[in-house]
């Protein structure tokens, strides 16, 4: 919930979904943020993963990654509650994963992380390293886990994130543009675009719908996107 105090004229609050406040009920163990860039998404996750004392450039409340001051606003205008409490979680954004896997690397037994060390593993290896021998329970927060997973690899994402969410102690709040993810059954899919938050059926996203269109049919999206000087290249 977005405490009344908020500047709906000052940044982050003039971002079209926080404009008339936030009141968002999350009751599924899965949660999707979908939307154009710009719409809010990281946004409100950083928001979140502050709220639950994460460290903003990656990890939990244990690790100290180096971090840049940013602006707590948004954080600090937004009350969370759960039931029950939770402190235990992490938060992963796409973006700053080399450094948070440096801080692991330096830091951590290798044994956690599946036996070697992330910076020998691909991006992709590394990645499910991590959601594979980290995740246990609490709420996880990721911004665009996608980024480094092949389509293979991330059915390999879906069948943790189902193994967690399916001992009752895990949840997953998470931004993507992928419709593989957006896939998984039962989640609840929430639409930043269009200035408000609402819910949104799978096969209603533009993710879905664009991609399914292109692979359908990509000759008809390359006629336009290659026009020369008004004419249809060949």
């Amino acid at each position: 919930m977005l405490r009344d105090k908020a500047d709906p004229a000052r940044y982050p609050f003039n971002i079209d979904i926080l404009r008339d406040g936030l009141d968002l009920e999350l009751p599924s163990r899965v949660t999707f943020f979908v939307g154009e860039n710009g719409s809010g998404k990281s946004t409100l996750l950083e928001a979140v993963a502050k709220c639950c004392r994460f460290n903003v450039q990656g990890g939990g409340r244990d690790h100290q990654v180096q971090t840049e001051a940013r602006d707590d606003d948004l954080a600090g205008a937004l009350r969370l509650s759960w039931l029950p409490k939770v402190t235990d979680g992490f938060f992963m954004r796409a973006e700053s994963f080399f450094n948070f896997a440096t801080y692991i690397d330096q830091v951590s037994t290798l044994e956690r992380y599946g036996g070697r060390p992330l910076h020998e593993q691909s991006h992709g290896e590394s990645f499910l390293a991590l959601f594979a021998n980290r995740f246990d329970r609490g709420i996880y927060i990721l911004d665009e886990p996608e980024a480094a997973l092949s389509p293979q690899r991330q059915l390999a994402f879906l069948k943790l994130i189902h193994d967690l969410a399916a001992s009752g102690q895990a949840q997953f709040l998470i931004a993507s543009h992928s419709p593989i993810l957006l896939a998984y059954p039962k989640a609840t899919l929430l639409s930043l675009d269009g200035g408000a938050i609402r819910e949104v059926a799978y096969r209603e996203t533009q993710h879905y719908k664009l991609t399914k269109e292109f692979l359908d049919s990509p000759e008809r999206f390359f006629k336009h996107l290659f026009a020369s000087d008004g004419e249809d290249e060949r």
